[in-house]
């Protein structure tokens, strides 16, 4: 799995102009689900992006995570994390998990940081969708499972 990760003041994501997830401050979280992945690498993504310490304590380190500092989190789903450019100029998908894996893995994910106690707004998996958000800091990180298995 590989999450595009990113603290936000707010954040949204519309389907056919209709607001389907919306949060507060927390983290917007772009999920990509490989063919490879399974239920161990949505626990462990889970767990880790909730535990990440990237807002600001009280002198203005990085020392709190999500679960800290009591924010939301918005998952939405998005294969194209999987798209390999290194041949030509149209990205291939070959390693990105078809909808049937695929949605029961990103369900598992949002299910896991629920069970952590956050609270969770979702995209609407397979959508055409309008994400919107405050990216505040900026923070951006790139958490891959590969990387820890």
């Amino acid at each position: 799995m590989r999450a595009v990760v990113q603290r936000v003041s707010r954040a949204s994501v519309e389907v056919a102009g209709a607001t389907v997830g919306a949060i507060g401050p927390g983290l917007m979280v772009l999920l990509g689900v490989s063919q490879e992945d399974g239920p161990k690498e949505a626990a462990w993504l889970a767990g880790k992006i909730a535990g990440l310490r990237i807002f600001p304590d009280h002198e203005d380190k990085l020392n709190l995570s999500v679960m800290d500092t009591g924010g939301e989190v918005l998952v939405v789903s998005q294969f194209t994390l999987w798209g390999d450019c290194a041949k030509g100029r149209r990205p291939s998908f070959v390693r990105a998990a078809g909808g049937e894996k695929a949605e029961p893995l990103y369900l598992a994910f949002v299910d896991e940081l629920r069970k952590l106690g956050l609270g969770v707004a979702t995209g609407s998996f397979g959508a055409m969708m309008e994400v919107s958000l405050v990216n505040s800091g900026p923070v951006t990180l790139l958490v891959d499972t590969e990387k820890a298995f």
